[in-house]
């Protein structure tokens, strides 16, 4: 059972929102609106519409978002957007996923730092898509360490960023940045 001190604590909380793709005012929107901190990773995607092609940006998993805030102040928010809800920890009785403020302060720096971050479900990560194992020493990701990603015919070099359990990140970094320490 969670205390008092859970629910006043700010923390990042993962959220399932199952409004349908093409819906006009997603949970992402809404609870930006109302004041909330939230997180979800953007991809820009290719739409027709009226026989044109269109550049949208959309999120990269449809019901995945975070939010950055206390359980105390989000329930209510939860209760009044009827697509919203908490996602759970397999096997506990109601405990929200939390993701941990270093983890998830590090994936939002990486993913805002790159121009065009692709993302991956863990699933679709291989071992033959992990590189080297390397440090970013200077530039924006200055200090970040993780594997290269490792594709056939690509002309820039991505760091892996994961997010453990959610989705992996590959952002850009320039060669010269790049120490190798395996």
């Amino acid at each position: 059972m969670t205390g008092e001190n859970d629910k006043q604590k700010v923390c990042w909380y993962a959220m399932r929102d199952l409004s349908r793709r093409h819906a006009k005012s997603p949970a992402y929107k809404l609870l930006t609106e109302m004041g909330f901190e939230i997180f979800t990773p953007m991809t820009r995607r290719l739409t027709l519409r009226n026989g044109r092609r269109i550049s949208k940006e959309e999120p990269f998993m449809q019901d995945l978002l975070f939010v950055h805030d206390s359980r105390e102040r989000l329930n209510p928010a939860v209760a009044k957007i009827e697509r919203l809800q908490y996602r759970y920890i397999h096997g506990g009785y109601c405990e929200p996923m939390v993701v941990p403020d270093a983890d998830m302060a590090r994936f939002i720096h990486a993913v805002r730092s790159s121009r065009l971050p692709r993302f991956f479900r863990p699933e679709e990560i291989t071992a033959d898509m992990c590189g080297q194992y390397v440090r970013i020493v200077g530039g924006n990701l200055d200090g970040y360490e993780g594997h290269l990603l490792s594709i056939r015919g690509s002309k820039f070099k991505r760091l892996m960023v994961t997010l453990p359990n959610f989705m992996t990140a590959a952002v850009e970094v320039q060669l010269d940045l790049i120490e190798v320490l395996e």
